[in-house]
């Protein structure tokens, strides 16, 4: 039985709860015609965590480009060569604009996403004996994956745990993990006090993909007081937050482009303090990544500056998309961005956790922070039924999807985040470890866990009270009042 008499939702009330969005009109004004897609598909889009979504302006900019000339491989120096060349270098000088990243201190490395950026600092990272790899247990996959370069090499890594119930990461912990003194001691001090060398590197998201949390740029400064490089996973706060790289100073900010502005797709970069690429050593060279290089004679010669680290023939015909969107960004005005999605995910945490079953238990439970204080636009449940039980997030999916709206359900490759949310202790993984299960369905069965992840909604530029009200009313008539039910659901193929 779902729910009876769902409640009336009111646009006024929303206003009076929220006056800054009012602000915001002009992003209704660009729904109607750079987003007009939206609504003439009734898509209710709530996945900008996963994607941002391009204006019909972006594209157009892209046919004008290439219809304007005729681009070659940049590897060569003829007037095609040329010309894609210039659109390359021009797409750089954006980002580091975009950054306010001075060009004497960064570079920018043009890769397929922020996941490539990031294997690329683990792979050439100087990972050894006396160094470590430190990292919020808060991480993206693409960020834990770089233990196994560190752990390859010997070098100790070390998570920091997630605590409270707003699933944080504390600047205790931090700076505790950061001062470990059983290796600070075994170095000299001039490498213990970041001088002559650098202890590892730390790693940390800006923002949470999967809670929301949004973790203090002062840790840079930290880490480095404490000689440690930094790797700042930007990738879930750019759509709607700006970083001063002049202020912060993070050796390596990964970005997927198409999370920022939804086109390009499978353009990213990495943007590296040139001091710290140049403490980088690639595990091997590729086309385009060398000055020279011998067959016979087995040698090579690495090229000068991110030349080094791009491999083979980069995008060019995507990657002044990149210029195109920040510059439909800038004239949009990321402030704008961010005040409308604050308004949308305040009301939205404010409508799920006063949703009550006829018997006063809560119909969603909330992962992370409940209110707007140090979060931004991504808000992770699970729906509950009326004796608590946790309804599958497979059956929300399949009926979200019924009902036209498009959200993210699993664990969001965030493992640490996610046992932290269902409570997961570190014996139980540890126990596991000796006897791996097969299958994600086995692993669950095997932690005693009610389901298999969550549910994630976000924000971004084209979102609109319209939007959250939709969900807000899917699940309150949905599932209020419902029983959980066993329901005929495929095996999970993956987290």
């Amino acid at each position: 039985m779902s729910g009876d008499g769902a409640r009336t939702i009111s646009a006024e009330q929303f206003l009076a709860d929220y006056p800054e969005y009012i602000t915001t009109t002009v992003l209704d004004d660009l729904r109607a015609t750079e987003y007009a897609y939206l609504d003439r598909n009734q898509d209710v889009y709530l996945d900008y965590t996963g994607a941002g979504l391009a204006a019909t302006a972006q594209h157009q900019a892209h046919n004008e480009w290439i219809s304007a000339g005729c681009y070659g491989n940049p590897h060569s120096d003829n007037p095609t060569s040329r010309a894609a060349t210039a659109g390359v270098e021009t797409a750089r000088a954006a980002v580091l604009a975009h950054f306010n990243a001075p060009p004497q201190d960064y570079t920018v490395i043009f890769t397929a996403n922020a996941t490539t950026a990031c294997r690329l600092v683990g792979e050439a990272y100087p990972f050894g004996r006396s160094t470590r790899f430190v990292l919020t247990a808060d991480n993206h996959n693409s960020v834990n994956g770089i233990r196994e370069f560190a752990r390859s090499r010997r070098a100790r890594t070390e998570y920091i745990p997630i605590t409270g119930t707003e699933l944080r990461v504390t600047e205790a912990a931090v700076r505790a993990a950061l001062g470990d003194r059983t290796v600070r001691e075994s170095l000299s001090p001039a490498a213990a006090n970041g001088r002559d060398s650098r202890r590892g590197l730390f790693a940390y998201p800006a923002q949470s993909n999967f809670t929301g949390v949004q973790h203090p740029l002062e840790w840079v400064d930290i880490a480095h007081e404490h000689g440690f490089d930094v790797l700042l996973d930007a990738a879930a706060y750019l759509p709607t937050h700006e970083l001063d790289l002049a202020t912060v100073r993070a050796d390596f900010v990964p970005v997927s482009w198409y999370k920022v502005f939804g086109y390009p797709t499978g353009v990213g970069c990495l943007v590296a303090r040139r001091d710290a690429l140049a403490r980088l050593r690639r595990p091997w060279f590729s086309g385009g990544t060398i000055q020279v290089a011998s067959a016979q004679g087995e040698w090579h010669t690495p090229a000068a500056g991110c030349a080094e680290f791009e491999d083979g023939t980069v995008n060019f015909l995507a990657i002044p998309d990149i210029e195109h969107g920040l510059n439909w960004l800038h004239g949009v005005g990321i402030d704008v961005i961010n005040r409308r999605t604050r308004c949308l995910t305040g009301w939205l945490l404010d409508q799920l956790l006063s949703l009550v079953h006829d018997n006063g238990a809560p119909v969603v439970r909330i992962y992370g922070p409940r209110n707007i204080v140090n979060r931004g636009a991504t808000v992770a449940l699970n729906i509950l039924d009326p004796s608590g039980a946790i309804v599958d997030e497979r059956l929300v999916a399949r009926e979200s999807s019924a009902a036209g709206l498009s959200l993210r359900t699993g664990c969001f490759c965030n493992p640490g985040a996610g046992e932290a949310a269902f409570d997961i202790g570190r014996s139980s993984l540890l126990r596991l470890f000796e006897k791996p299960p097969l299958t994600i369905d086995s692993y669950i069965t095997e932690l005693g866990l009610p389901t298999g992840g969550a549910l994630r909604v976000s924000f971004g530029i084209a979102s609109n009270f319209q939007d959250a009200q939709r969900f807000v009313e899917f699940v309150d008539t949905t599932y209020r009042n419902r029983p959980c039910e066993a329901q005929d659901l495929p095996p999970r193929g993956h987290c």
